[in-house]
């Protein structure tokens, strides 16, 4: 009766043990998903400031462009386009499909700003008006938010899926269905510098 009272009592310990091993590991992929969660947020911020700014870029620039309405349109639609796929990755940043149309669509914009800005080059005018050079100083610094927090995001992204992927997280992340998180990567090697928007 001992030995079958002890043999219980060592099967109930080890089922405790592993159940308090599985909340462990459960836990620390909720934490760690809510970070990188947290991550892009900071990047959505940032990006919601650099939506704001391109309209007024453009409403200045437009006064001494005349002639170049492509190029002020195309801006505008690259950057509509990236307002749409920020606000559909904002809602689930796990999911591959939103996370690839953003990046597309802020390559995209980075184009179409990286040309608004050669252009502009043209305009000594317009180089020299205050409220561009102002706008030009806050992109500038927006960008370079914007870089950083995708490097955090990034970081939290992969310390996510490499416990997401490690024996036994594995098994408990594939039970409980946590999802791969997506880098943020850049595609085109001149994309992964900020625009330059130096007049």
């Amino acid at each position: 009766m001992w030995i079958i009272l002890g043999l219980l009592g060592f099967v109930v310990l080890v089922i405790l043990v592993v159940a308090a091993y599985v909340v462990s590991v459960y836990n620390d992929l909720v934490r760690k998903r809510n970070n990188y969660e947290n991550q892009f947020s900071q990047i959505d911020v940032q990006l919601k400031r650099r939506y704001d700014l391109i309209p007024n870029l453009v409403e200045v620039a437009k006064g001494y462009m005349a002639h170049e309405k492509e190029t002020l349109e195309a801006v505008i639609q690259a950057r509509n386009q990236s307002v749409n796929a920020a606000q559909a990755a904002s809602k689930d940043p796990s999911d591959p499909n939103s996370m690839k149309q953003l990046m597309q669509s802020e390559n995209q914009l980075s184009g179409t700003l990286s040309r608004l800005m050669v252009v502009s080059e043209q305009y000594p005018d317009l180089k020299a008006n205050e409220n561009m050079l102002s706008l030009q100083e806050e992109l500038t610094s927006t960008e370079n938010k914007v870089t950083y927090a995708r490097q955090g995001y990034n970081d939290s992204v992969t310390t996510y899926n490499t416990t997401r992927e490690q024996f036994p997280g594995v098994f408990i992340a594939q039970t409980f269905n946590f999802k791969e998180a997506q880098l943020w990567e850049i595609e085109e090697a001149e994309q992964r510098e900020a625009p330059k928007v130096k007049f």
